[in-house]
């Protein structure tokens, strides 16, 4: 039986907690909610702090999932500028870092995750930057404009993103990758090299298999990236994209299961039935694909904030859903369904040089993934295809003369 008033705390007041506080209530449950985050904003929108939050399009408030009086109508007590240094399972309770313990009912870990850091001299430099939170966004805002010289190291969305959103503001952007191309982990060559070329005839330079030795500066402020090969390419400021790392030690020092994040099942539930966990934060099923994995993404942060609202009102789950991410570069609109897992063809389908494809990936005749670059259709029915684990005729599919609606074998 569900607890409607049950007294739930939310550990992460990022895009998972505050969805699930939001859920929580549109879903019927009546007991006190109490979420903790650490930074001072309430929950509020990422994916726009490398792109709109740069360009001094958006801010806190404009990019606010729900406006702070929402909270307090609502019942839900924010506990800003805090962190959860305890999980105490047998009391049922946290303990914050200001000492204060606050027990729950049931308790929802949301923790997200945190940039990886590089291990080298200088990486405690002034300007040398991540960028996870809303006081990244703007410490990396200052150090952009006209004149200014940025080194992103790490080829990856989040880099691209960047060094789009800096030459926007008249930066020079130099993007530093150990691979011997960018969106090595996560996109096929194509995708790679469409997008290498797209931002070089906008001024972005590009060093490939490039090693980062240390980072050089003068008075405790960057100035330079030393390479591997004996150059020192200077800069005003560098920002790190080399993935990120699951917050998942207090949910390890409780004795839950983690694996490169806290494993759940498709309730979000740990293996304490009292704990749920939401988000990057999270190792979780992923039914499609018959395997566990670790997602980074708003719609995946959506999707198990409505799981563990559902267990804890006693509602039915949702359904699964295909994964999907999304990245904006200049004019471009990328749009990614699916994984793809076990896939052993590549197919394209459009025209690269006209900016608008897409990139399938099948496993025999089943499409795995898609990745959609200014092609809406090819991204919304390619994610239908993946969910139905439909079969396509695979010469209409490389067709983009027929229509997506027509591919199906």
């Amino acid at each position: 039986m569900a607890d409607l008033e049950a007294r739930v705390v939310i550990v992460g007041a990022g895009h998972a907690g505050g969805s699930a506080a939001a859920y929580l209530r549109q879903y019927g449950h009546t007991g006190p909610i109490v979420m903790i985050g650490d930074e001072p904003h309430v929950p509020y929108q990422r994916p726009p702090l490398s792109k709109a939050w740069l360009k001094g399009e958006a801010d806190a408030d404009s990019l606010s999932l729900k406006p702070a009086e929402w909270y307090e109508e609502n019942d839900c007590r924010l506990i800003l500028g805090a962190s959860v240094v305890r999980l105490n399972r047998g009391a049922r309770e946290v303990t914050l870092n200001n000492g204060a313990v606050l027990p729950y009912d049931a308790l929802v870990l949301a923790t997200g995750a945190r940039a990886r850091t590089l291990p080298i001299r200088g990486a405690d430099l002034r300007g040398v930057m991540a960028l996870r939170t809303a006081a990244d966004a703007e410490a990396l805002k200052a150090a952009l404009g006209p004149g200014k010289r940025l080194a992103v190291v790490g080829g990856g969305y989040v880099g691209l993103e960047v060094a789009a959103s800096a030459r926007a503001l008249g930066a020079e952007a130099v993007i530093l990758e150990r691979e011997p191309r960018v969106l090595a982990r996560v996109a096929c060559e194509a995708l790679s090299d469409f997008f290498t070329r797209y931002h070089t005839e906008r001024g972005v330079v590009f060093e490939l298999s490039a090693g980062v030795e240390a980072f050089e500066g003068a008075n405790g402020q960057v100035t330079g990236v030393a390479l591997s090969d004996g150059r020192v390419l200077p800069c005003d400021a560098v920002i790190v994209g080399v993935g990120a790392i699951p917050n998942d030690e207090i949910a390890r020092e409780a004795g839950l299961e983690c694996v490169n994040g806290v494993v759940v099942d498709l309730e979000a539930r740990t293996a304490d039935p009292a704990i749920f966990a939401i988000g990057d934060v999270t190792h979780r099923p992923l039914p499609l694909y018959d395997r566990m994995f670790r997602l980074e993404s708003v719609p995946n942060a959506l999707e198990q904030a409505k799981q563990v609202a559902s267990a804890l009102c006693g509602r039915p789950g949702p359904a699964p859903e295909v994964p999907w991410f999304w990245s904006d570069q200049y004019d471009l609109k990328l749009q990614i369904a699916g994984l793809p897992f076990d896939a052993d063809r590549v197919l394209l389908r459009g025209d690269t040089a006209a900016a608008k494809f897409a990139v399938f990936h099948l496993k025999g005749d089943v499409i795995q993934a898609v990745e959609a670059v200014n092609a809406p259709p090819e991204f919304m029915m390619g994610r239908k295809l993946i969910e139905g684990r439909t079969r396509v005729n695979v010469d209409k599919l490389a067709d983009s003369t027929v229509s997506m609606k027509e591919v199906a074998a």
